[in-house]
């Protein structure tokens, strides 16, 4: 679950990291008077769940009450990359004498919290990475341990070698960023930048974090914190239904049961020049209002111009699911053409059924997707 900027001050102030003061605003009169309560200059700055806000013109410097009325009426209502800003960040602007990046993610390698630094903050850490990944430091943290003081320290004197005392104040950041990643269940946790005033004192004054969304369970205020007029309507409908899905660009509809098979599938449909309209991981049920619900939200997207179902039966009977498939086909109007690959338990029973429908069965993954290419025009 991805939040705003402010949210994720809220959580890293709570774990002790030096954030900046700030408030919200969803109306110009309102951001003027937050403005008045900080004290000139201040930054006006979009809260929308994308990045690149800056260089949209989402984010301004503001030194006087005209300037802030003017920033806040052009951003409010602004569209930065397909996403309309409803509220603006008022947070007083402070000296910058240098910028840090410092991010925490979850490596898949190693297993563990990967903690990624670099002395060139306030740019795209991508880039940096794609330019110049010799200026990005990493350390992979130990979960018995946690960022140990001397590990701290060392990540801070590789960004300020010759500076000891922002060395600690870099790494004791760290441990905090760290605390609050492990503490949040995030899965990503981003300063960009940490920057230090001309008097040496240290603030994190830009925030991201993404929440695991699986251990949402353990933290029931966070819920509050998705931004449901943010989020695409279709991921929205499949969450509540219980599915796993993802809208991409394309016209070919998926709907697979296990997330290694769904990624293989938009893989093998990608290899055979088609464009996948989704991922979505069906699971292994053959209920056929679960089946309905996908259709349902798939079918929503006019780019869909075949959809493709390849389920791999286990425990789950082909024969059921054929049926559960043709239950749910039938109560719907679909006007795209279905091609359904059934391979496991009782598959040929389960491809008998389907040839007497007007939906298209296929014996092989290659078939199938092939098929649903050509359909899909």
């Amino acid at each position: 679950m991805n939040i705003h900027e402010y949210q994720a001050k809220e959580i890293f102030t709570a774990y002790g990291l030096p954030v900046p003061g700030g408030k919200v605003a969803g109306a110009v009169d309102e951001a003027v008077a937050l403005a008045e309560e900080y004290g000139l200059p201040v930054m006006v700055k979009s809260q929308v769940l994308t990045g690149g806000r800056g260089k949209a013109g989402g984010v301004k410097f503001c030194e006087s009450m005209d300037d802030v009325r003017t920033a806040a009426d052009a951003i409010l209502g602004m569209d930065i990359k397909g996403h309309t800003v409803h509220k603006v960040l008022i947070t007083p602007a402070v000296d910058i004498d240098s910028e840090f990046y410092i991010g925490m993610l979850i490596d898949r390698n190693t297993k563990r919290v990967l903690l990624m630094a670099s002395a060139e903050g306030g740019v795209e850490i991508e880039q940096v990475a794609k330019d110049t990944p010799e200026l990005i430091f990493k350390h992979a943290i130990d979960p018995r341990f946690g960022l140990l003081d001397h590990e701290a320290l060392g990540m801070g004197l590789k960004l300020v070698p010759d500076d000891i005392k922002k060395a600690r104040q870099l790494g004791a950041t760290m441990q905090k960023l760290y605390r609050a990643f492990v503490g949040a269940d995030a899965s990503l946790a981003e300063i960009n930048p940490f920057i230090f005033t001309p008097t040496g004192e240290g603030h994190a004054i830009d925030a991201k974090v993404n929440l695991d969304d699986n251990a949402l369970f353990r933290h029931p205020g966070y819920e509050d914190l998705r931004d449901l007029a943010a989020e695409d309507r279709s991921e929205r409908k499949a969450r509540v239904a219980g599915l796993s899905f993802v809208k991409l660009e394309g016209n070919v509809g998926c709907l697979v049961n296990g997330a290694g098979l769904a990624m293989a599938t938009m893989d093998l449909v990608k290899y055979y020049g088609g464009q996948p309209a989704n991922f979505l991981d069906i699971g292994g049920s053959s209920n056929p209002e679960k089946v309905v619900n996908a259709l349902t939200i798939i079918l929503e997207d006019p780019e869909v111009k075949a959809i493709l179902f390849n389920i791999f039966g286990g425990i789950t009977r082909c024969d059921d699911v054929a049926k559960g498939i043709i239950k749910a086909t039938e109560s719907m109007d679909i006007t795209v053409p279905i091609v359904v690959r059934l391979t496991g338990t009782n598959e040929t029973e389960g491809r008998a059924l389907l040839a007497k429908t007007d939906l298209h069965p296929a014996e092989t993954m290659d078939e199938a997707v092939q098929k649903a290419i050509e359909l899909a025009g």
